[in-house]
């Protein structure tokens, strides 16, 4: 059985053994295929996801030799006959690689925080965070980590990247209504760190240090984020992060602050 792994660097296993195409082109066609796996990928839309605007005159004969190239990896470096069986499927105009329930990372990614996402709503938020720790540690580095992406693989890349931003939201809920406020602070950090102008995240650690009893720090977060929003955009906090602040000033903030914020 192949396992596929897109959610750090790319690999692929076959039962355990590294199979993982080396060359760096037949990489680019593997993160085009995984990206649209199982649908067909046109010939065009390889060679513009390898050469962009500029392909060669022997671009439809050179994908044909890294598809060729790419089956040859997955058979574990071997020559597969012309009738063997083998996940790349060629089609007329393009190829279709095939990959099956649970064999793939991001689909398993997926079907966890979506099952999360349900537990949650119905009242689970410790089942919902056993099932985000599940989904978050199948990420080991940002999508296709070691591939240069053309604009297709680049595009799922950045979807693959908002769909983590959403489970780790969904992460700090679970935790912030399970009253994990102090074990939450170090991460919360962490990621508003990382995005300093994410309302989002800036507000959930505004709430987890002022109900940890911080109000102090909490003031100070709301503070940086207005003055790199007005200095870098010309912005104010959003109205419910301002409302969030008189809720702090007052004693009043609650889990309840989070659905203020935006989104």
């Amino acid at each position: 059985m192949l396992t596929w792994h897109t959610l750090g660097a790319l690999r692929v296993s076959a039962d355990g053994r590294d199979v993982t195409p080396t060359a760096p082109k037949v990489r680019q066609v593997l993160a085009l295929l995984l990206a649209r796996r199982n649908s067909v990928v046109s010939l065009s839309a390889l060679t513009t996801e390898l050469w962009a605007e500029d392909p060669p005159r022997s671009a439809t004969a050179t994908v044909q030799t890294y598809a060729y190239q790419l089956r040859k990896a997955l058979h574990g470096g071997e020559d597969p006959g012309p009738g063997e069986p083998g996940p790349l499927v060629t089609h007329a105009h393009g190829y279709l690689l095939q990959v099956g329930p649970g064999e793939c990372d991001a689909d398993e990614f997926a079907h966890l925080t979506g099952l999360a996402r349900t537990t949650l709503a119905g009242g689970d938020p410790a089942g919902a965070e056993a099932l985000l720790d599940r989904a978050l540690g199948l990420w080991d580095g940002p999508p296709f980590a070691d591939v240069t992406p053309g604009p297709a693989v680049q595009g799922h890349a950045l979807r693959l990247k908002e769909l983590h931003l959403q489970a780790e939201e969904l992460r700090v809920i679970a935790g912030l209504r399970l009253d994990r406020h102090r074990e939450l602070v170090g991460e919360l950090k962490e990621i508003a760190c990382a995005r300093p102008l994410h309302e989002w995240f800036q507000g959930a650690l505004i709430i987890t240090l002022e109900r940890c009893g911080r109000r102090g720090e909490a003031l100070e977060v709301y503070g940086r984020l207005s003055a790199q929003l007005r200095d870098e955009l010309g912005l104010d906090p959003s109205p419910g992060l301002q409302r969030l602040r008189q809720h702090v000033l007052t004693d009043r903030v609650s889990t309840a602050d989070l659905d203020l914020l935006p989104g």
